[in-house]
């Protein structure tokens, strides 16, 4: 549907400022979040006037409050809110630090809880909206080790998804938590993740963030609540906790 209000964070590049690319020409006001205002410009510039870019830093509740805020200043409502902020680390477990562990706590778990609490007030008032939470396949497979914290808080987002969306449609069926697991995706994520890593633009089996970004596109309009973005990815899950004699559900 067009005509839409989206918020993105993470937005300053790799899958978020593919989807705002790939939403802009659908007619929808973009709101475009992350910490690079630089960065947020440029993907700006490519979206065209309808999009509106907010400096903020998702990890801080005040902030993500204040992008609720100013987008419902400037455009009277929100429809979608897509939480695509993150960290990935590349540590061993047995390695891992306290700092390690609150780090990617923040990035992955505490951003997108306080993207759903602060946007849901909004969306039950409206009795409709949509969240997008941006997990991974390591949410559903612990297959790269030294990326087990990362993991580990991906699984923690699967679960947090899954408690908002039964709680909240139990008195507001219209209002939709829609969780999207990529696997690699040929971005800066690598380079970026605490303690460096390998580039994600390397690694076998990857997508573009273009090919994510139009899975999202997708579960917009679809408002499914599960979604893998490559064909096989649910085999692949039954799969690995078959090869453990367990029943994946």
């Amino acid at each position: 549907m067009a005509d839409q209000v989206v918020v993105i964070t993470g937005a300053s590049g790799g899958i978020g400022a593919a989807l705002a690319l790939a939403l802009s020409p659908r007619g929808e006001s973009l709101v475009l979040v992350a910490r690079r205002e630089d960065a947020l410009r440029a993907v700006a510039a490519g979206c065209g006037p309808q999009a509106h870019v907010i400096r903020a830093d998702a990890t801080r509740r005040d902030n993500v409050r204040r992008v609720v805020q100013d987008t419902l200043a400037r455009f009277g409502r929100i429809d979608v809110w897509v939480n695509n902020a993150g960290q990935g680390i590349t540590r061993l477990p047995s390695e891992l630090t306290d700092e390690d562990i609150d780090e990617m706590m923040r990035a992955n778990v505490k951003s997108a809880l306080y993207g759903m609490q602060e946007v849901l007030p909004h969306f039950k008032e409206r009795g409709a909206g949509q969240v997008i939470n941006i997990s991974s396949m390591l949410g559903r497979i612990p297959y790269a080790l030294t990326r087990t914290a990362y993991t580990a808080t991906k699984h923690f987002l699967n679960a947090l998804t899954a408690g908002f969306r039964t709680e909240v449609q139990q008195t507001h069926p219209g209002i939709q938590f829609t969780l999207v697991s990529p696997g690699v995706v040929r971005t800066d994520f690598g380079v970026h993740a605490l303690h460096g890593g390998p580039d994600s633009r390397r690694l076998p089996d990857s997508q573009s963030a273009e090919e994510v970004a139009a899975v999202i596109v997708g579960v917009i309009d679809s408002r499914r609540p599960d979604v893998y973005t490559r064909p096989g990815s649910h085999a692949r899950v039954v799969g690995y906790y078959d090869s453990l004699g367990e029943d994946p559900g």
